[in-house]
């Protein structure tokens, strides 16, 4: 809203000043101050308010230390991240930006699931919450919108250069560039850094087209839930997605930017350098969340935050073809979804041959076998944060080894 504002009033007045919001790290950081703000200073308000309409989180006695101090503990602050992240891209970013108009909706298509199954576990007092077939009829959803919109949108493009060598003795190259629909995506360690889904049909676009929407519905539905699970412990989604959104955010900005794109050897990807507002913005209401989040918490994100955190996540990589690195990026969130379904299917197969169930971990999803342990939930949380500063390195690291 306020880049077509000053784009105005800088080319009819030339007020001094005004050309800075033309500039995508000044708009970027910008949105992380507000965001960043937004949730500090209204935050306080929201968990007093939480606590007058008695939105506590309800709390099954799973034997973890200090777990029942926490019945009553303000949930659904995930409104609060939301709140924070959307309103600096609507003052912020550019609206007309294909990939933040697929953010702002992936931010509130996952967010209203999310706030669905919190309403149903507050208010209608049922600990399941929303059933996990309607989850996942919303996250398949969501996946078809984006993977469709990836495929089929003018707007969505890649731009690829060819050369072409004059006839003259000098054998000078030209260099030319054209934007292409395309189904590449960057593949970590290997030498040309690209993989098109179309080597999946042996050349056939439109099937490539049906296994990328495919591919999309099965990343926002595995990097969603994955989040979900993660979010057990003070502060740890929170902290851990920080590092991920941050290595999103640079992705982001270097496929936008031509020079880095060509120097890195990366996909250019026109436009797509406005989602380092959208990055920014998510890391200053993360930031921001961690304050009210780290142990002990005074406010719980909920569904509404875990859920949208992860598809946020998932649709930001898909949008600069960087959803081949998630694996690496969200090693923990793998981890603790792996450890959730290794426990289920284990027990379920112990039961089977020998009448009872034995289990791999002493809990799951991991973090809480490790509190099983006796390891204080703010040493997880710092541990759990570390490897994914580690991980976040590496995530970057991998655009120059091949």
């Amino acid at each position: 809203m306020l880049y077509n504002l000053f784009k105005y009033i800088d080319k009819v007045y030339d007020l001094p000043g005004s050309g800075m919001f033309q500039y995508i790290t000044f708009r970027g950081v910008a949105s992380f101050i507000i965001a960043m703000l937004i949730v500090i200073f209204f935050g306080k308000t929201i968990i007093r308010k939480l606590q007058r309409m008695q939105i506590g989180e309800e709390i099954r006695d799973l034997g973890l230390e200090g777990q029942l101090q926490k019945k009553g503990t303000p949930t659904m602050g995930g409104i609060l991240i939301l709140m924070a992240i959307l309103i600096p891209i609507v003052l912020f970013a550019r609206l007309d930006n294909i990939y933040i108009l697929l953010m702002i909706v992936s931010t509130i298509w996952c967010g209203a699931i999310g706030f669905l199954d919190d309403y149903i576990k507050v208010f209608r007092h049922n600990k399941e919450g929303l059933k996990g077939k309607f989850k996942i009829v919303g996250q398949i959803g969501l996946g078809i919108i984006v993977g469709t919109v990836m495929c089929f949108s003018e707007d969505v493009v890649v731009r690829e250069s060819s050369q072409e060598l004059s006839a003259d003795a000098h054998r000078v190259t030209i260099e030319q560039f054209e934007d292409v629909k395309t189904t590449k995506t960057t593949i970590p360690f290997f030498k040309e850094n690209e993989f098109d889904y179309s080597y999946l049909t042996f050349g056939n676009q439109t099937l490539a087209w049906i296994v990328y929407v495919l591919m999309a519905i099965l990343i926002v539905t595995a990097v969603s839930n994955a989040a979900n699970l993660t979010d057990g412990i003070d502060g740890l989604l929170t902290g851990v997605s920080i590092p991920i959104v941050v290595v999103l955010g640079v992705l982001a900005y270097l496929s936008g930017h031509i020079v880095y794109a060509d120097y890195l050897n990366i996909m250019f990807i026109p436009d797509s350098g406005e989602l380092l507002v959208f990055a920014l913005a998510m890391i200053g209401a993360l930031l921001g969340f961690l304050w009210y989040n780290s142990f002990p918490a005074q406010i719980f994100m909920g569904d509404t935050g875990s859920l949208a955190i992860g598809g946020i996540i998932a649709v930001f990589a898909l949008c600069i073809r960087k959803e081949l690195l998630l694996p690496i990026m969200c090693a923990i969130f793998v981890v603790e979804a792996l450890s959730v379904i290794i426990q289920r299917r284990y027990f379920a197969y112990t039961k089977r041959k020998y009448g009872q169930g034995r289990r791999v971990f002493l809990m799951a999803p991991i973090h809480h076998h490790y509190q099983k342990q006796g390891i204080p939930e703010s040493k997880i949380t710092m541990r759990f944060i570390i490897i994914s500063l580690l991980l976040a390195a590496i995530s970057l690291i991998t655009l120059k080894i091949r």
